[in-house]
């Protein structure tokens, strides 16, 4: 794999997920600098605590982004409940209340897309545990975009149905437990130089 600088790193998942980002957040050094993405699926009508989960577990800042507020470096953002959550090329997030996709919204696929669509080879997608197949169409958009592909090894998913459509669809760069996850993901905060993730 050709060394690459990395800008940003999507992260989704469903059952099982928060288990998952349990053992790759503490991963993250004080002072890491690239913005997270992390979508997880959940019930459109309840609050989400997430942010309060993370936080118990993550060193960096971690909040719900707002519609059009600008990226920062540094940070989790998780996904609100009931609204797709989308990268825009200006450096921004976009809330949107469009149909679900794979009866989902927020959509893995809507914003691997459209963070694809605005980072290309320098962004990193991570999918996790999870009952469905949302996510996999969105991780071959990163590949064919020229970034890096990240799957939780289907054998330690809680529940392997969506890392394992995800390693149907798209020949990933790395497959491998969470914990070893987060260990690859780290070493991505050798950006803006670029970096060999292997």
């Amino acid at each position: 794999m050709a060394a690459r600088e990395v800008h940003m790193i999507v992260i989704g998942g469903s059952s099982g997920a928060i288990d998952a980002l349990r053992a790759i957040l503490p991963a993250l050094p004080t002072g890491y600098p690239l913005p997270l993405a992390v979508l997880l699926h959940l019930p459109p009508t309840q609050p989400s605590h997430l942010v309060e989960v993370f936080r118990a577990q993550a060193r960096l800042p971690v909040c719900e982004p707002d519609d059009k507020e600008p990226i920062m470096p540094g940070t989790i953002y998780v996904a609100p409940p009931n609204y797709h959550l989308l990268v825009e090329r200006r450096g921004s997030f976009a809330l949107s209340v469009d149909l679900p996709v794979l009866f989902s919204r927020p959509s893995i696929d809507v914003l691997f897309e459209s963070a694809a669509a605005a980072y290309g080879p320098h962004l990193a997608g991570v999918l996790l545990s999870g009952a469905n197949e949302d996510g996999a169409r969105g991780l071959e958009c990163i590949a064919r975009a020229g970034g890096l592909t990240f799957v939780e090894s289907p054998a330690t998913a809680a529940v392997r149905t969506m890392p394992a459509a995800a390693l149907q669809r798209t020949a990933v760069a790395h497959s491998a437990p969470a914990a070893d996850l987060g260990k690859l993901l780290a070493r991505l905060a050798a950006t803006p130089r670029p970096v060999e993730a292997s």
